[in-house]
């Protein structure tokens, strides 16, 4: 995968991507892998740069609604199958998902999810707090009411996520353009025919979009709305431990959306914060680390006083419901789009791949994925909001 050959804008293809995360390159592969000819994903920095190079990499298939629960275990199979299929290791871990609840209403909310996550075999449980400061030492139980886990969850490494699949889309002959700005998008009544980029323009009939939180504006050039806003997200690494840490599950105190899990030699820490402003800003500011430590005094005392070693901001691309956008554009059929997932795309990107290569081949999906349409925010249709956890 050298630089130069990710630089070439053809004067046509047959689908244009915008967007080169892992939703992007995900969607490449399977295109490419179901025959697809001329496909090329143009991305304006290099893959994987936004929102896809910041490593979370939370895994999971704990959701309250059928739709998220099957992209998500879709997903977790595609990623323990992802050494043969596209072929790369990706460092999955599979320690689970560890929820920490401390309100009988936020326990008999999960009991529900739980029930219905069992129903479309997702081997979560309801524990009690004492189990899960065995699964997790660090836990100060008190004030805990109940905690979920699901041992079939974990964490992987996304940047090898995005490599793979790039490096597997580039063996079908995908062309992947890199450093190459997206400008406009040309249309003739309802159809796409062409892209301007940086580079050049490029002919074509079908442009997907999967922008990720630039995907309004991306949209806005063909004239389809996409609600998405983005609102940075920051995290942290501890510096090596010495004892190493515990194999621990990615852990959520639900209440403060404070988590961590294990990082190379260390813990990786983060927390959604209330008062950020939307905007691109990804700057990292160190001082977010007092709200993480502020819980942390509580929940797990020992994280509070660990020394850090720098951290990631990224942005999150946020919809009014906070769940995804998936669909093709009722105005504009050749405009497809994958995107607004609200910091789910990591872990639904395979399904999702798969979901918009049949979309685009006019196939039926796997699932119906009708509820997660953008034009739910024009005809009031709804899908029920998740829980914004990570």
């Amino acid at each position: 995968m050298s630089s130069s050959a990710f630089r070439t804008v053809p004067a046509r293809a047959d689908v244009v991507i915008v967007g080169g995360g892992v939703m992007g390159v995900s969607t490449a592969f399977h295109l490419a892998e179901a025959g697809v000819p001329d496909v090329v994903v143009v991305e304006r920095g290099d893959l994987g740069c936004g929102s896809s190079g910041k490593p979370i990499g939370g895994v999971r298939a704990q959701f309250s609604d059928p739709l998220n629960i099957e992209l998500g275990s879709r997903s977790l199979r595609a990623y323990e199958e992802f050494p043969r299929r596209p072929g790369a290791g990706i460092r999955l871990d599979t320690v689970g998902y560890l929820f920490l609840l401390d309100s009988d209403r936020q326990a008999r909310a999960f009991e529900a999810g739980v029930e219905l996550q069992n129903s479309l075999d997702v081997p979560s449980r309801m524990i009690s707090p004492a189990e899960a400061g065995r699964l997790c030492p660090y836990l100060a139980t008190d004030g805990l009411v109940a905690a979920a886990y699901s041992p079939a969850d974990g964490h992987a490494r996304p940047a090898l996520v995005v490599q793979g699949y790039a490096r597997a889309a580039a063996r079908r002959g995908v062309t992947l353009v890199t450093r190459t700005e997206v400008l406009g998008i040309d249309t003739a009544g309802d159809r796409v025919t062409g892209v301007h980029t940086s580079h050049g323009r490029i002919a074509c009939p079908t442009v997907i979009c999967t922008a990720g939180a630039w995907s309004a504006r991306i949209g806005a050039m063909a004239g389809v709305d996409l609600p998405v806003r983005p609102v940075k997200r920051q995290l942290a690494f501890t510096v090596p431990l010495p004892p190493p840490a515990p194999r621990i599950p990615f852990t959520i105190d639900f209440s403060s959306t404070a988590y961590f899990h294990n990082s190379d030699d260390g813990l990786l820490f983060g927390l959604a914060d209330p008062g950020q402003e939307d905007g691109f800003d990804t700057t990292w500011t160190p001082q977010w680390l007092e709200l993480f430590r502020a819980v942390a005094r509580r929940r797990a005392p020992a994280l509070a006083g660990m020394e850090t070693a720098g951290g990631w901001a990224g942005l999150y691309e946020v919809t009014p419901d906070h769940n995804a956008l998936i669909g093709r554009s009722g105005a504009v059929p050749g405009f497809l789009y994958a995107t607004g997932f609200s910091g789910h795309g990591f872990l639904q990107a395979p399904a999702v791949g798969e979901v918009v290569r049949d979309l685009c081949l006019e196939r039926e999906p796997f699932t119906d994925i009708a509820p997660l349409s953008a034009d739910r925010f024009h005809h009031g249709a709804e899908t029920r909001p998740e829980a914004h956890v990570v």
